[in-house]
């Protein structure tokens, strides 16, 4: 439920006002709600508020990306930088759900929208509103249970390796080779192979590793069967609101139980929100994230299997 109320609202502010082409900084914004579910009080309201930050900057930082004629290779090195920054600022806060994945996806996907400098203040202001939003609708429930009883504090979480290169440099590589295949085939959204490098990564053994990738790439497959049949109807903008805060809202239900499962919603909500700020033909969409998809979990793949070897 916080997850939906924190992406419903302000895309309704949104259709209020008729500026739904902002809808991709505000779902980036609302990420925020994913952060810190297994923690209460004052550890939830640090970390999401840590991440919320982190959030809007680089969403500003890849619409200022956007800018530039060249965006496309500038967002491959600074994803690389991101993610190396993102997997230390994870392990040593202990980040739930860990990773790089949604800042990395927030500056890529930003930096593909070609845009004018008077975006980057529009992109701060929304996203940072939506994160300071989705902060209160996530901590409201511990806050007014602090008001009428006393709560239990929350639980430690086990102890993990801090910021190694063995969790910072895999990632980053794999972002980087990732983003430079992608963008040199001509492939269309190629920050898509760079968020799927990320993935296989974020688990610390191969069998996992492996695991992971082939629920991304068979959960994306049956995801863009789903996205197909979605974004084929033609919906007024708020059925259009209303879709995402669905498919949201199962993501959320769904990601702590089985990653492929999930993806079958998260793949059509992704699509969706850049579908509505940069509209290409559908078949073209799908094909797309389709390819990067197993572009991206090959690399990641074949690059921690790498650092596996050079660690032993």
């Amino acid at each position: 439920m916080r997850a939906g109320v924190s992406v419903l609202v302000p895309l309704l502010v949104l259709l209020a006002a008729d500026r739904l082409e902002w809808s991709i900084y505000a779902a980036f914004g609302a990420f925020t709600a994913l952060y810190g579910r297994e923690r209460v009080g004052p550890l939830r309201v640090r970390l999401q508020t840590e991440v919320g930050v982190l959030l809007t900057g680089v969403v500003a930082v890849g619409v200022l990306v956007g800018t530039s004629a060249h965006r496309a290779w500038l967002a491959v090195p600074l994803a690389a930088l991101l993610t190396a920054a993102s997997a230390v600022l994870s392990d040593r806060q202990r980040w739930h759900p860990p990773g790089a994945l949604f800042p990395v996806f927030a500056l890529t996907a930003c930096a593909s929208i070609p845009s004018e400098p008077g975006d980057v203040v529009v992109a701060a202001l929304v996203a940072g509103a939506t994160a300071a939003f989705a902060l209160v609708v996530g901590n409201a429930g511990a806050w007014l249970r602090r008001r009428s009883t006393s709560y239990a504090a929350t639980p430690a979480w086990p102890e993990r390796p801090t910021g190694t290169w063995r969790d910072v440099a895999p990632s980053a590589v794999a972002v980087l080779l990732a983003g430079a295949v992608a963008t040199s085939s001509g492939i269309g959204h190629p920050y898509w192979a760079m968020v799927s490098a990320v993935v296989p990564l974020v688990a610390a053994d191969p069998v996992r590793q492996v695991v992971r990738g082939l629920h991304r790439v068979v959960g994306t497959a049956f995801g863009l069967g789903l996205a197909a049949v979605l974004l084929t109807l033609d919906l007024e903008p708020l059925a259009l609101v209303l879709l995402a805060v669905a498919l949201q809202v199962a993501a959320e239900l769904l990601i702590g139980r089985n990653y492929a499962v999930a993806l079958v919603a998260v793949t059509p909500l992704a699509l969706l929100m850049v579908h509505l700020v940069s509209p290409v033909p559908v078949g073209t969409l799908l094909l797309d994230r389709g390819v990067e998809t197993v572009i991206g979990v090959v690399i990641g793949l074949a690059v921690g299997r790498a650092a596996q070897r050079l660690a032993a």
